[in-house]
């Protein structure tokens, strides 16, 4: 409340004996007038109401005061009321500092208000045209510009940061998705309403010739364009709707799930989706190099691979289908045919499982090999990974790019580990890791869940292929081994700091043994007589594996989360953008 509206409020009272009055309990500087029935909590504030007074009645009016804990008002002490009012000198000194300092500022605000006006105004009349004396432009992509260093070239690409120099200098690192470029543009390429007004994310053309930066300067690519033309191909919005206040590190998690479309922008978002652009690659050169060939599944089935329980269920053409929780099925029909096969395509689970490594639609990376052993299937397995690993840390661009999302990261050269599954039921009761339902040990047919499992590998610190789980805690298909019924030929690769990546096992190549199996599980054997066929004519040991693309990122990557390692995350409560 301002002294004038202390004043007039006071006014409308009958003081009693010209006294103000103070009640440090019930009393209210911010509301309170000076009465007996709406006193002031503090003697600052009758203070500040008589010094704003005529001084003629300044000295009429005292002050009375009920201290907190006391029931009757007492005049105040003369050492308070001197208090009081050193208190109340201090203050005014500081509000008429503070209004002094306002009013200072709101005089520089307005005349750079005015300045950036006048400059805007005078930068419509700049109007830039390209020299036509100029060698013509060569249009060329960032990737391409070490290659055309002091040639005159044109650039299309996004302001990705901005940084003004003085009124007659400018910086502008674009970006095209093949890399960034450093622009610099003076005189009157800064003048213009265009580049007053420039915003990050706006898309622009520049014309220049490439040079190398100066002695101690950086730049990426070690250059720089020397802008002599450029022109605005879509301008994006400024103030509250400008990029960064769309979205920034800081923002919560939801909101760049939300906005994830300007998110993958980023430096570390792109990053990531390049890698896996190479990496889906060098899968594919990999089998492609071993002989393998690449099918293509149908996503629609009206049959289950890894349980009903996580099926998606749609209806198709009034009959019930699914969307496929694996390719697997169909990948082993084709190995009479094709001998070994893979596919790199999307899988889809149905579990609510909100974790940092569940997806509800991945994509799967599958093989089929036909005549294998368990044992060629585990160096199957290992040799993908290291060789894989070894395609993309081989390509310079990429090996910077992961360098600098995961700078502790390097290829495995030496043997992965491999354990059996009752070895790791010992090792986590050995290092005193529970069961978090009872709390007790684990015992041989528990099925390790991931925090345990995570410990364990994040401690030995290598990869592990896992293996010899027991037959009721893993898929129908999973033939049980000779030497103990209990387990079966299976393996998961458990990589530190994400956990499993790989799944595989033999697969059940016996007629009979497949019918009982899916009598087990409950399964209507004629909807997969295509699938027993394969047992009928001309059935063989194989085997195969799967191996989830966005936990290899994250891996790779150091992600802490396998929604970032994916184009537009798919999981538990969100199906957009």
């Amino acid at each position: 409340m301002s002294t004038d509206e202390l004043v007039s409020k006071t006014a409308q009272f009958s003081l009693s004996d010209n006294f103000l009055f103070v009640d440090e309990t019930a009393g209210s500087d911010e509301t309170g007038c000076g009465t007996q029935c709406s006193p002031y909590q503090t003697p600052v504030a009758a203070v500040t109401l008589i010094v704003s007074m005529p001084e003629e009645k300044q000295l009429s009016f005292k002050i009375a005061i009920k201290k907190a804990g006391e029931a009757e008002y007492a005049e105040i002490t003369a050492s308070a009321l001197k208090k009081a009012r050193k208190s109340q000198e201090i203050a005014a000194k500081k509000a008429k500092k503070q209004a002094e300092q306002s009013s200072k500022d709101k005089e520089q605000n307005e005349a750079r208000e005015a300045e950036e006006q006048r400059r805007l105004d005078e930068s419509k009349k700049v109007v830039l045209t390209e020299d036509s004396s100029l060698p013509a432009a060569q249009l060329i992509r960032i990737q391409d510009t070490v290659e055309r260093r002091d040639t005159r070239v044109k650039v299309f690409g996004w302001v990705h940061r901005q940084r003004v120099q003085g009124k007659d200098m400018m910086f502008v690192v674009l970006r095209d998705g093949t890399g960034f470029l450093q622009c610099v543009m003076t005189d009157r390429l800064c003048h213009s309403f265009d580049a007053l007004t420039l915003t990050l994310e706006s898309a622009i053309a520049v014309y220049g010739v490439i040079r190398e930066v100066p002695a101690g300067k950086t730049a990426p690519d070690g250059h720089e364009l020397i802008v002599d033309y450029w022109q605005v191909v879509g301008k994006a919005p400024g103030g509250d709707d400008s990029f960064s206040n769309r979205v920034s590190e800081e923002s919560d998690p939801s909101l760049l799930l939300q906005q994830r479309h300007l998110v993958l922008r980023g430096d570390r978002a792109s990053s990531i989706l390049k890698v896996r652009a190479r990496v889906m690659r060098a899968f594919r050169d990999h089998f492609d190099g071993n002989g393998y060939f690449e099918v293509t599944p149908p996503c629609m089935v009206q049959t289950e691979v890894e349980g009903g329980s996580t099926l998606f269920e749609f209806d198709y053409y009034g009959e019930k289908a699914y969307l496929t929780q694996s390719s697997q099925l169909y990948l082993e029909t084709c190995l009479p045919s094709m001998g070994a096969v893979y596919t790199l395509s999307e899988s889809y689970r149905a579990e609510k499982s909100n974790t940092r490594r569940h997806l509800s639609e991945y994509t799967h990376c599958e093989a089929e090999i036909p005549f294998i052993s368990f044992n060629d299937l585990l160096d199957t397995i290992e040799a993908m990974v290291k060789g894989v690993v070894k395609r993309v840390w081989e390509e310079p661009a990429t090996r910077a790019m992961i360098t600098q999302l995961n700078p502790e990261f390097k290829p495995y050269t030496e043997p992965f580990v491999r354990m059996r599954y009752e070895e790791a039921i010992k090792w986590l009761n050995d290092q005193g890791v529970k069961r978090a339902e009872d709390g007790l040990d684990f015992e041989f047919g528990d099925d390790i869940p991931e925090a345990p499992e995570r410990k364990m590998t994040d401690a030995i610190g290598k990869p592990i292929l896992l293996t010899h789980f027991p037959g009721p805690i893993k898929a129908f298909y999973m033939p049980a081994t000779k030497e103990d019924p209990r387990v079966t030929e299976s393996v998961d690769l458990l990589m530190p700091g994400v956990g499993e990546v790989v799944g595989g096992s033999m697969r059940i190549w016996d007629h009979d043994q497949l019918l009982a199996a899916f009598q087990r599980q409950g399964l209507n054997p004629d909807v997969y007589y295509w699938y027993l066929d394969q047992r009928k004519y001309g059935t063989c040991p194989h085997g195969g594996f799967g191996l989830g693309i966005e936990r290899f990122i994250a891996w790779i990557t150091n992600s802490r989360t396998v929604r970032d390692c994916c184009l537009y995350p798919r999981f538990v409560g969100r199906c957009q953008p």
